[in-house]
């Protein structure tokens, strides 16, 4: 086997040609890029959280899709959306005010949301949910709360 030297400067320029070639192709440079949560999808997921606020089930009812599941630490493991509706929506809904979205970021059609939600009595509870998206329905949500006393109805209703 032969060696051959090279000077830092061959060695600089083959790697300047390298990161412009990368640059130059970009659908094999960004193969393992984020692409980021589509305009689409946040517009979803706001819709979601919206609907909440108005206090309306069938624009809530038309975002999620028809096989949606929901899951929670309250023994709640990808239940249906009429199990939802009528364990979550009908139980919380007349205690909620507004959500407050902290952060919403996601890749894809996979989003994390982090709000707080503002009880009708000013009382307040911080939440974090992953929701999975498809054709701008919500398809799942895991939802990571604490005990049940942190639900809209629990923090409304607590002595503080």
């Amino acid at each position: 086997m032969r060696t051959r030297a090279m000077s830092r400067r061959t060695v600089l320029e083959a790697g300047v040609c390298a990161m412009a070639a990368t640059a130059a192709t970009p659908g094999i440079a960004g193969a393992h890029a984020q692409e980021g949560l589509s305009p689409e999808n946040e517009q979803t997921i706001r819709k979601y959280y919206a609907a909440w606020e108005i206090k309306d089930w069938h624009p809530l009812d038309v975002l999620l899709a028809d096989n949606f599941t929901f899951t929670s630490a309250n023994n709640d493991d990808h239940i249906s959306k009429s199990t939802f509706k009528a364990r979550c929506w009908e139980s919380q809904i007349d205690f909620i005010e507004r959500f407050e979205l902290q952060r919403v970021i996601g890749n894809g059609n996979d989003a994390f949301v982090m709000y707080v939600c503002r009880t009708k009595n000013g009382k307040t509870l911080r939440n974090v949910e992953y929701l999975r998206l498809k054709d701008q329905k919500v398809e799942a949500i895991e939802c990571y709360f604490g005990a049940p006393s942190s639900f809209p109805s629990a923090v409304s209703t607590a002595q503080r």
